[in-house]
């Protein structure tokens, strides 16, 4: 907490299907770097984006969420977007937890290439004026600027108020772990070993995912 009694909160957003090491390794910097008082995971809702593949229940994402974080000091599963009906968008995320937690100071921490479609996003200067932004460090070739040069462009147009964390993101995503179990294939090295146990107890992954 801040001397004026403000909690600082990170709030690690996503669908976590299923969670894995990168999404804790990167709630492990933002807690270090930020000086945050806790971080919540908050799997997804119903993702507007996600509408090409059917999303594994939220119950069963926030259960793995839990186990993953279990033994984690600071590291909270909060399901809170999984009490709203309806397409759920980070912009009114960022607005009900500023009207429920007015105290608050929130940290909405993202991989980098987020950063480059942030503007895309439903109200994005919605998000930035009620929350930061914490992004990991990665640059990449191709993009039009630098990740620094987006993040100075986004703060002069938006005044955002956006952090470059230290952590070079890892090449490991949910799509090619959900892939790897479908094709019998281990994924018992890139997630927590008590999401690997529920994964395979509960025969998540085995069916081809449908496309809409």
């Amino acid at each position: 907490m801040t001397e004026q009694g403000e909690k600082r909160i990170g709030i690690m957003g996503g669908t976590f299907d299923p969670i894995h090491n990168a999404h804790i390794a990167l709630g492990e910097c933002a807690l270090r770097e930020l000086m945050l008082d806790e971080i919540w995971f908050m799997p997804a809702g119903n993702p507007y984006f996600k509408k090409k593949r059917n999303v594994t229940s939220g119950e069963i994402r926030c259960r793995m969420t839990e186990l993953a974080l279990q033994e984690k000091d600071r590291m909270i599963m909060s399901d809170f977007e999984q009490h709203w009906q309806g397409e759920t968008y980070t912009a009114d995320t960022v607005t009900r937890l500023q009207e429920i937690y007015p105290f608050a100071r929130f940290f909405f921490i993202l991989g980098s290439d987020s950063l480059y479609q942030i503007e895309h996003w439903y109200h994005p200067e919605r998000i930035m004026k009620l929350a930061a932004l914490a992004v990991a460090d990665r640059e990449y070739a191709d993009r039009p600027r630098s990740l620094r040069e987006q993040a100075e462009y986004l703060m002069e147009k938006y005044q955002a108020d956006i952090r470059v964390l230290p952590f070079p993101e890892m090449d490991l995503s949910s799509t090619e772990l959900r892939d790897m179990v479908r094709r019998g294939e281990s994924i018992a090295a890139y997630v927590p070993v008590e999401v690997n146990r529920y994964i395979i107890e509960h025969g998540l992954y085995k069916e081809p995912e449908e496309q809409a």
